[in-house]
């Protein structure tokens, strides 16, 4: 049996699909878990209480914490660590191996150009220092208490009904309501996606290749990223609406940031948006001989998954 923590969100659902290939048993724990698949088994449980997760992880080969909490930093000041102590205690209890599904917050903000595992850990934004406390604490104890984990990371990511993702609100959203798309800093730099179906099926297959375990793994990620502006053209292309966009430096992130507090929370992070910001997986790819989603693709399928776009914009495309 394996358990993914944090079902639920846009990676825990794809997740508990990919991992059909490889468990007939899936445990499925969230605060209120849904079934994704018919025989999924559902485990009420709050990841911040001990003995919750402790039940949770009970018979579980492979745990995957894939939670996401809200964009807050004072939510994940709070509580990601307590959630990832609860969870180590718990696979290290009942020997489970452990799959934490992590973002690059706490890479080096100063060189995103061809960003790789070997990246140095020195986080330019404080929820950079939270993921990398939650590094430093697996990495503890896989060498102090014996616990078996990988750390399965990717870019910013994108996918099919995803919500709250940075690409999603800033791009697609407001080019659906026929308003301008958001792009932070400069639209000339290039910034890396991963999708979302090939981070979970990654994800799926690391957890269970018993070699992968020790290491840290850059899911696959399409290789020469778009730039903010190429970015949005392909969405209005496949939208069939006009481009229109506004660049939001910093005072635009804080006066945006009232009406949508996925902006005000992203002001720390700017760093990532005025520079080129490369994901590389090679070392994922030429391992397991894994191809990544085209952008291309990955727009088509998204937009194909909700495919709205406003009506009164199309007409004047057409007029």
């Amino acid at each position: 049996m394996q358990a993914i923590l944090g079902a639920g969100g846009a990676i825990g659902t794809e997740l508990a699909k990919a991992l059909r290939i490889y468990t007939r048993e899936i445990r499925l724990v969230s605060r209120h878990p849904q079934k994704v698949g018919a025989e999924d088994l559902l485990f009420p449980a709050d990841l911040t209480k001990r003995e919750e997760v402790s039940e949770a992880v009970k018979g579980a080969e492979v745990v995957y914490l894939t939670a996401g909490l809200p964009y807050d930093y004072k939510i994940w000041q709070r509580d990601w660590p307590v959630i990832m102590e609860n969870v180590i205690e718990a696979c290290i209890k009942q020997g489970s191996r452990l799959v934490f599904f992590d973002n690059i917050y706490m890479y080096d903000g100063d060189n995103l150009n061809q960003i790789m595992e070997t990246h140095r850990i020195a986080p330019s934004s404080k929820k950079g220092k939270v993921r990398a406390e939650l590094i430093h604490m697996i990495w503890d104890n896989v060498k102090q208490k014996g616990l078996i984990a990988l750390i399965a990371r990717c870019a910013d990511f994108y996918g099919p009904g995803v919500k709250n993702s940075i690409l999603g609100e800033m791009v697609i959203k407001p080019l659906k309501q026929g308003k301008p798309a958001n792009w932070l800093v400069n639209e000339h730099y290039r910034h890396s996606f991963t999708y979302t179906v090939d981070a979970a099926s990654a994800t799926a297959l690391l957890g269970n290749c018993p070699e992968a375990f020790g290491h840290t793994w850059h899911l696959p990620t399409a290789k020469n990223p778009p730039s903010g502006r190429q970015w949005i053209e392909m969405v209005a292309s496949e939208l069939g609406v006009k481009p229109k966009k506004r660049i939001v430096g910093k005072t635009m992130t804080s006066l945006l940031g009232i009406f949508m507090p996925i902006m005000r929370e992203s002001r720390e992070m700017l760093y990532q948006y005025d520079k080129d910001y490369v994901f590389n997986s090679d070392k994922f790819e030429k391992r397991f001989a894994f191809q990544p989603t085209s952008y291309e693709d990955g727009i088509k399928e998204i937009i194909r998954f909700e495919p709205v776009a406003p009506v009164m914009e199309r007409k004047r495309m057409s007029a």
